[in-house]
């Protein structure tokens, strides 16, 4: 029944999920622009300033999409989950005024330097405006993750009259999972960053736009590829860890382990049924969840049975877990192929090329898988152990909520299909620049789309 419970999640959801496509990119993309321009102000090397001339106006665009969507999905706090800011308003709400006062205001105050300053300042203050810019998507990123993190593992507060009041907020910013989310988050961003540069330079590589300027950037992204994939299998392995010791009825999601055993197996793929709490279909290996889990052959791992009527709904976190790690391997050997073959062959592989230039969003499956795998394996509860999801819904009428729902999903999907229309066209576009000398005066200050 898709009651307003049901409708108010969804909807979030869409948000959420157009929402972090964003930032998603716009945090590490600001970094690479900025060694982008440290290396063109110290070798004077014209690539660089035609890279950071073209991908500057993907971050602008993708900058402007991320704050339309996140002012939309802050009113759903207001609008769809009153009782969400009723019960810990006193500490999500400072948490997301710090991200607004000491992140977007430095942000967006140093972009419009970064985007239209290039002629009218010092190439020093450009730089250190474009510094600022990224320093600032970090630490709006910083501040989310910590009240995300917050609602997963509360820590330093107590509850007066039905309200969370802050005992400690040095506790409640580095609450327990908090290290492990932003870290995997963060490495996260900088993969989907690294796999769009690699995707959209291959695009331009196989049209002949810039090649050499293209098979440079591929090297980078290559090269930073081939050191983050494993870096972020090491981290969401710390990470799912820290979830086994403070949510183990996610992990047993996650796993699809339905009876707390010694020796559980790991389960490679399988359909759960909640109706007979088992799983259909199975394929798995004897012992081996115990192993990585507990790092015991014959370790305990809680099932789903020890959690009656407190566990997420399997599926979704089931399938968006293996989701994720799929991707992360896919790109973990693509970094591999792709760092050899780019250090090896002077002329790159077509089917490397077209390899790159499909999997440039790639990086935005896994992020949305993975935010699934978090969100969603959180509930019953919206605060975990403190607010349960249906008792801060809206009462607003069904119909109404229905109604926004179906405008929210067809104006989103046809943003994304603009956006990806919009990069590629501009790929399509820009030329390579001639001279050091040519690029200084044109360095940024081209409309977006010219």
């Amino acid at each position: 029944m898709l009651d307003t419970l049901i409708l108010s999640r969804i909807q979030f959801a869409a948000n959420i999920t157009f929402h972090i496509l964003f930032p998603t990119i716009s945090i590490a993309l600001a970094w690479a622009l900025l060694y982008f321009k440290i290396k063109f102000n110290k070798t004077g090397d014209s690539e660089w300033s035609e890279a950071y001339q073209f991908w500057v106006k993907i971050f602008a665009l993708t900058f402007a999409l991320g704050v339309v969507s996140g002012i939309t999905m802050s009113f759903q706090f207001g609008t769809n989950w009153p009782g969400y800011m009723q019960t810990v308003g006193n500490i999500a709400g400072p948490l997301l005024g710090y991200e607004v006062l000491s992140a977007f205001f430095l942000e967006a105050t140093f972009l419009g330097i970064m985007l239209f300053g290039a002629k009218r300042v010092s190439q020093r203050a450009h730089t250190v405006a474009t510094f600022l810019v990224a320093f600032g998507t970090s630490l709006s990123a910083f501040w989310i993750i910590v009240l995300d993190s917050w609602m997963q593992t509360p820590q330093g507060f107590e509850m007066i009259n039905g309200q969370a009041h802050a005992t400690n907020w040095i506790e409640i910013v580095f609450n327990p999972s908090m290290p492990y989310r932003l870290f995997h988050m963060m490495t996260a961003s900088f993969l989907t960053v690294t796999f769009l540069i690699a995707g959209i330079s291959a695009y331009r590589y196989l049209r002949g736009i810039n090649p050499v300027g293209s098979r440079a950037l591929i090297k980078l992204a290559m090269t930073v590829a081939v050191v983050l994939a494993p870096l972020q299998i090491v981290l969401g392995d710390m990470h799912g860890l820290n979830t086994l010791e403070y949510q183990p009825a996610k992990v047993a999601a996650m796993e699809g382990i339905w009876q707390t055993a010694r020796g559980a197996d790991a389960v490679l793929f399988a359909i759960p049924d909640e109706a007979t709490k088992s799983n259909q279909d199975e394929v798995a290996v004897p012992k081996l969840a115990s192993l990585y889990l507990t790092h015991s052959w014959d370790g305990e791992v809680q099932g789903l049975d020890a959690f009656p009527g407190a566990h997420p709904p399997v599926k979704p976190v089931f399938f968006a877990f293996r989701i994720m790690v799929g991707i992360g391997l896919l790109m973990l050997l693509t970094a591999f192929v792709g760092f050899y073959l780019v250090r090896k062959k002077q002329e790159l592989p077509r089917w490397l090329l077209q390899t790159l230039t499909v999997m440039s969003f790639s990086g935005w499956v896994g992020v949305v898988a993975g935010w699934y795998v978090t969100e969603v394996g959180r509930q019953p509860f919206l605060v975990t152990g403190v607010l349960k999801t249906a008792d801060a819904v809206t009462k607003l009428p069904t119909n109404m909520i229905l109604g926004t729902l179906v405008m929210y999903l067809a104006l989103y999907l046809g943003l994304i299909v603009s956006y990806i229309w919009v990069v590629f066209y501009l790929a399509r576009q820009s030329g390579p620049v001639k001279t050091a000398d040519d690029a200084r005066p044109n360095l940024v200050n081209r409309p977006i789309g010219a």
